[in-house]
């Protein structure tokens, strides 16, 4: 800053030099970023090397192909400068224009992006969540007829709720469970916030309280977020982040929480079980359907009916020798702990290499993270592909969905029957379609959750005594997205190697856990590479590494957190944990890591946010909210550095608590 004399007689300060450089940072990071020749020599699971060199001999990009394509990557949208809020730009921040055009600095361009992102990650699990919601309130009022498969979990929760479930028949609870999470995630008139108030330590609640950053509803953060980031609206960056933090909590306890809680009640909990991964376990002679998204309504009646007699036996009359029901991402991952026999073969970067095997009749896509480049690939090998939400379409995919306004929600049984007799005719046109099948599969351990963990170990104590002695010196979540800035697997199977060798037990949920089921870090088998202390107490009978489900299952691992903190007598925020997505790549990444920063958990990455460009940001996330929250936002794009920190971190907090 200077200050100098000027022509109309008085004295002023003015910004002239305080143009924070991160040119030389960001040409640095992306000296970093791998090239495709680096994943197919580098990346650990040899499926995907064949599966790569499969779609060039059909000659078909890749992710990694248009990746490359892209560099060099704008420094920039990578920065956080660049804004579009408004028409008067685009501007971005520059040493010779340290300022857009309306007078926004780094600063505030940087907290406004970044805002709008967890705003958006707040309304993809949300959305989802809703389809839910509604699902479980018109099962109870007879509008929807599925049976309620977790009725344990809904009085638990109902309880928990503070509603008296003395005397009240299921179909009732499920309306009145309904109703709370669809109030908490849409509620305009301000009132406290249910499922936050009834799940959350009172701990955690009195900080938030104290920060002034408890959530009205999902929605409500939403909109308020778009709102003051909209032309001239806020313009003080440390109020902005404290709207980023009240979605945080949206994201927690409506998006995720309240959407797991309507998930669980109706679909049933996770089953522990053993199932064959990785695209090895194709089944040629089948009519193979995969499924693909976040929403699992229509996807379990599909499933439900695919293992009917009816449908087995008209697939059997086109030729097929039954029905096979393989997992792509996270729909995959939901139905593959609750129904038997579904196979998880890819997290979403690698769907378009499964496309490519031409062993899939049809490819069910409901929401979020079905990038529109399959289709390509899929009328390459004439797969048929089928929406099934209104909000998701892709062009040249058949569409039987929910319209709008979910109006014809009581068709969902007619909806799937469509779909299968859709998988079962595309089975016989496609008998000419050649397939390769790379022979790579495995087993792996599934199905893990709160309930299960507790009934294995007759109670949390032996799991919570583990943790006090250091045969488990840490709980680590290790979840996330897949991105192509980072070698496509290796940073989370470099990290987990690194931290079950180092006593720290692994949860893992998501597009990130697809390596770790793949590469035999679910199986039994790696308890050789693992620690002799952690090797101990798992005894034979258990792999390191805890498969939870798909990304919402977060709450899954938070609610063992929970449980063990509350065990331990300590704060969530004491305990040796982590939370780490090393590969995150979207909007629901940022907030899932900043939802677990604000239990107090840090949150680890080998992935930078776009925040380089404003040193303020950049500190507030990486270093003032230890103050504030209890943990703060580490980025290391070194996979081994990065595990060395978190290994750090824990027994910093062990040190802490006086645990050996």
């Amino acid at each position: 800053m200077s200050s100098h004399e000027h022509n109309h007689g008085h004295h002023h300060h003015h910004h002239h030099n305080d143009f924070h450089d991160y040119n030389e940072a960001i040409k640095e990071y992306k000296k970093t970023f791998p090239s495709k020749e680096d994943v197919l020599e580098h990346t650990p699971d040899p499926a995907v090397k064949e599966l790569i060199h499969n779609m060039e001999k059909v000659g078909l990009e890749t992710v990694f192909d248009r990746f490359d394509a892209q560099k060099p990557h704008c420094t920039f949208g990578m920065a956080g400068i660049c804004c579009k809020n408004c028409n008067i730009g685009p501007c971005r921040i520059t040493k010779k224009s340290p300022r857009g055009v309306c007078g926004a600095d780094a600063d505030l361009i940087v907290s406004r992006n970044l805002l709008r992102w967890v705003a958006s990650g707040v309304a993809g699990h949300g959305y989802r969540g809703r389809e839910s919601m509604l699902a479980l309130k018109w099962v109870g009022e007879g509008k929807l007829n599925l049976p309620i498969l977790g009725p344990e979990k809904l009085k638990k929760s109902a309880t928990t709720l503070g509603i008296d479930i003395e005397g009240k028949s299921i179909k009732e609870l499920a309306v009145l469970v309904a109703d709370i999470l669809l109030e908490d995630l849409s509620r305009t008139v301000p009132d406290k916030h249910k499922t936050m108030h009834a799940f959350a330590t009172p701990e955690r609640v009195k900080v938030w309280k104290e920060l002034d950053i408890l959530p009205i509803s999902a929605y409500h953060e939403i909109t308020d977020a778009l709102h003051r980031t909209t032309t001239g609206t806020d313009s003080d960056w440390k109020n902005i982040m404290q709207q980023l933090s009240r979605c945080g909590l949206a994201f927690s306890w409506s998006s995720v929480l309240a959407s797991s809680i309507a998930i669980d009640s109706l679909f049933g909990l996770p089953v522990r079980s053993t199932v064959k991964c990785n695209v090895g376990a194709l089944k040629e002679g089948y009519v193979n359907i995969a499924l693909h998204g976040h929403s699992p309504l229509l996807v379990s009646e599909i499933v439900r009916l695919g293992k009917t007699e009816e449908f087995d036996a008209l697939a059997k009359k086109h030729g097929a020798k039954g029905i096979q029901f393989y997992g792509i991402c996270c729909s995959g991952l939901s139905s593959m702990y609750r129904y038997g026999g579904v196979i998880p073969l890819s997290n979403a970067i690698g769907a378009e290499l499964i496309v490519g095997t031409g062993a899939l009749d049809l490819w069910v896509a409901d929401v979020q993270d079905v990038f529109p480049a399959i289709m390509e690939v899929a009328n390459c090998f004439k797969t048929v592909v089928v929406t099934t939400s209104d909000s998701a379409r892709l062009p040249g995919a058949e569409h039987y969905a929910y319209d709008h306004e979910h109006s014809n929600i009581a068709q969902t049984e007619n909806l799937a029957k469509k779909i299968l007799t859709r998988g079962i005719v595309s089975f016989a046109n496609r008998r000419d379609i050649p397939v390769t099948i790379p022979q790579y599969e495995v087993n792996a351990e599934v199905g893990f959750s709160l309930e299960n963990i507790i009934k294995q170990f007759g109670s949390i104590e032996p799991i919570a005594q583990a943790l006090k002695t250091g045969k488990i010196k840490g709980i680590i979540n290790l979840v996330g997205c897949n991105n192509p800035r980072v070698l496509y697997e290796k940073a989370i199977t470099d990290i987990t190697s690194k931290l079950i060798k180092e006593n720290i037990l692994v949860l893992t949920n998501g597009c990130a856990s697809f390596p770790l089921l793949k590469l035999g870090y679910c199986n039994k088998s790696a308890l050789e590479h693992t620690g002799s202390q952690l090797k101990e107490f798992l005894g034979s009978d258990l792999p390191p590494v805890w498969h939870m489900g798909e990304c919402l299952d977060n709450a899954r691992a938070s609610a063992l957190f929970r449980a063990l903190a509350d065990a331990c007598g300590k704060d969530l925020k004491d305990m040796p944990f982590a939370f780490a997505s090393p590969e995150w790549s979207n909007e629901k990444g940022v907030a899932a890591a900043l939802s677990f920063r604000l239990l107090g958990i840090n949150s680890y990455h080998c992935v930078e946010s776009p925040v380089q460009g404003s040193p303020n940001v950049m500190k507030y996330i990486y270093e003032d909210t230890k103050e504030t929250i209890g943990a703060v936002m580490v980025v290391d794009v070194n996979p081994d550095s990065l595990g060395n920190k978190i290994i750090e971190d824990i027994e910093a907090k062990r040190e802490a608590l006086s645990w050996s």
